[in-house]
């Protein structure tokens, strides 16, 4: 048996189980919890996401769980070119995300 074989026989058959209502919510609570053991991760998803102007800078903070500041240097680093347009409330969003990240 093949390793992608037995996953898809543990992913079919968890409905099953009781845990679950059906797969996707399954892989949906599968993913969270691999993005949240996995700071790495969620940066560079963020990073990939806002390169491809699919998100705001302050969404790319809320997925990496980083301040406005921290995600500017990782965009830089990484030579990612950095595109503004963050509305007035992701603004305000993003400082007051900034002030708890800091622990004030």
């Amino acid at each position: 048996m093949y390793a992608d074989d037995l996953t898809s026989k543990e992913i079919n058959i968890v409905p099953f189980t009781g845990y679950y209502k059906n797969e996707n919510e399954f892989i949906k609570d599968a993913v969270n919890t691999l993005l949240s053991a996995r700071k790495d991760l969620r940066i560079a998803i963020a990073c990939e996401l806002y390169k491809r102007e699919e998100i705001s800078i302050g969404k790319a903070c809320e997925i990496a769980s980083l301040t406005i500041e921290e995600m500017k240097e990782i965009l830089h680093k990484k030579s990612i070119s950095r595109h503004e347009d963050a509305s007035v409330d992701e603004l305000g969003r993003m400082a007051e995300r900034a002030v708890e990240l800091a622990g004030r």
